[in-house]
């Protein structure tokens, strides 16, 4: 299992993705991986060395696809052209760039539904790069909640990487926890968490309350000179209503 070449590729690779805002690159050993999920997500005996996790944190990975639609206005059209979008930067710059350092590489993307499938969050944490907190996103000592997870490759390589969510438990510390209050819905609590049915149950009955922005993640304490574009804020908050108003309509056909 190759290891030397580990140090020089991930410098190579923040080298080539931070100019599009996948600025947070983290390793998580596969053994350690499987020791957190349940066994239908774990990889066995097929896992390789490690996995390189990618993330955006903050707002530039926004700015960087609203620069690609400028200059390709013709992708506006396309079903979710910020997927596409993460999918031509890990395909076209991360996997060949792991490849030529001479590493086995398998590209994992958290829209596209794999075997076994592949707990990104579990992954992250495992990388050291968040921690969950009560609003049901992982949270970055920098970045806050302002990050996301934009995909991984499976190397055949033991890996090392800072860790810089390493001992970080952002909500029991936090004294103000004014995200309880700023949720319309009630739906954070603590230390219970995000209460998924009754935040559904809000927002279909009141679709305009929270269609721009969620409340609650927007007053955490973490993070909040790198929140995301007021255009970004809402365009993942109509995606998650989309999802939310879906699963509503298949819940009430059962």
């Amino acid at each position: 299992m190759p290891g030397a070449r580990t140090e020089p590729l991930l410098g190579a690779l923040a080298a080539e993705l931070t100019p599009f805002g996948l600025n947070l690159i983290g390793v998580a050993a596969a053994r350690e991986y499987d020791a957190l999920v349940p066994e239908a997500y774990r990889l066995g005996s097929s896992a390789p060395g490690s996995a390189i996790v990618f993330g955006s944190g903050g707002g530039a990975f926004w700015r960087a696809y609203r620069a690609h639609l400028d200059r390709h206005p013709e992708l506006a059209t396309s079903p979710d052209p910020l997927d596409e979008f993460t999918a031509a930067i890990m395909e076209q710059r991360a996997l060949p760039l792991a490849r030529r350092h001479g590493l086995a590489a398998e590209l994992r993307l958290p829209f596209r539904s794999t075997v076994p499938p592949l707990s990104f969050v579990h992954l992250a944490e495992a990388a050291g790069l968040g921690c969950r907190s009560i609003l049901g996103v992982l949270v970055h000592p920098e970045f806050g909640p302002w990050m996301a997870l934009r995909g991984a490759l499976l190397v055949d390589a033991e890996l090392t990487a800072p860790r810089p969510a390493a001992g970080f438990d952002p909500c029991p510390g936090c004294v103000e926890r004014p995200c309880i209050g700023a949720c319309p819905g009630r739906a954070i609590r603590f230390p219970a968490g995000w209460d998924v049915p009754r935040c559904i149950d809000h927002r279909v009955t009141n679709p305009m309350e929270c269609m721009d922005r969620c409340h609650a993640r927007v007053e955490c304490i973490y993070g909040r000179r790198h929140r995301y574009p007021d255009d970004a804020l809402a365009y993942h908050q109509r995606r998650a209503f989309a999802a939310m108003a879906a699963a509503r309509c298949r819940d009430s056909l059962r």
